[in-house]
């Protein structure tokens, strides 16, 4: 970004979240997949709504994983996330599977043969860079933002918030002098909570995490500190709200700091180019 003085905003969504919970149980069928074999194909897509699942897509791998298999992963990988809520539950969600077999239109173009190389499922346009604002090369805001929900997450599993739910939203803006981040402007929370609180109860539960996730005297002013600023949320998950696999791609990335070509990574295996752009991404561009 250019050196000025300017504030920038970036949300994350916790594991919980409806569109993550989908993006979970895609890679984790991936995950079957290539774990048994590291050539197979996958592009599969979740749905979640009220205790329902629905699994779409297309594979080409072993027989042996069969659509039960990929149901019995689906109902572990929400179970891992921790919804054993009356509307949506691990055990007794109805899971339908959908997946079928990859088009041979696809696999030609993909798979090797004669003098052709292996090539990719599909066109696209990858963006990624590096910038030195934080230890793990990513902007600030997106990072800070990831890192509330992720201490918040670590605390439910560890079961030391037992109020507060899986669905969880976080939005950091940081305000930039010079082009470097220097503070927290706001700073809003989102998280589901148990019936038996009310909302400046989860408010202090979540300050300490936020306190602790930012670096020193950089919180924001107590009146852009947001906790459930809408309101009471009890009702979440996908409950509250559908889900869909590769709706958060802009949380998946950079916050928002950089371009995006538009294309989801999670259920796909690494021929699709979504995916396998990532991984050299930080070596394409420095910026300091």
């Amino acid at each position: 970004m250019a050196n000025h003085d300017f504030v920038f905003t970036s949300e994350s969504v916790s594991e919980g979240h409806p569109d993550k919970i989908c993006d979970r149980i895609s890679d984790a069928i991936v995950d079957t997949f290539l774990a048994v074999e590291p050539q197979a194909r996958c592009g599969v897509e979740t749905l979640v709504t009220t205790n329902c699942v629905v699994l779409a897509g297309e594979v080409r791998g072993p027989a042996s994983i069969t659509g039960e298999r990929l149901i019995d992963v689906a109902r572990a990988a929400i179970r891992e996330i921790g919804y054993e809520q009356e509307n949506f539950h691990w055990r007794t969600a109805a899971i339908k599977c959908l997946i079928h077999g990859q088009s041979t239109d696809i696999a030609q173009g993909v798979d090797a043969s004669g003098n052709k190389d292996e090539g990719a499922g599909d066109q696209g346009m990858m963006f990624g860079y590096a910038c030195s604002e934080t230890p793990a090369l990513m902007p600030a805001p997106i990072f800070y933002a990831h890192a509330i929900l992720r201490a918040l997450a670590e605390a439910r599993h560890a079961g030391r918030t037992p109020l507060l739910g899986p669905d969880a939203k976080s939005q950091v803006t940081l305000q930039y002098a010079n082009g470097k981040p220097v503070r927290a402007t706001k700073v809003v929370v989102s998280v589901q909570h148990s019936d038996r609180i009310e909302t400046e109860e989860v408010r202090e539960i979540v300050r300490p995490f936020v306190l602790e996730t930012l670096p020193p005297g950089w919180m924001c002013e107590e009146e852009n500190f947001l906790v459930n600023p809408t309101g009471r949320f009890v009702i979440g998950g996908p409950h509250g709200d559908a889900g869909v696999t590769g709706r958060k791609i802009i949380v998946d990335t950079y916050g928002g700091a950089a371009p995006h070509g538009g294309g989801a990574f999670s259920g796909k295996d690494p021929t699709k180019v979504d995916r396998s752009g990532l991984m050299p991404r930080v070596i394409w561009r420095r910026t300091s």
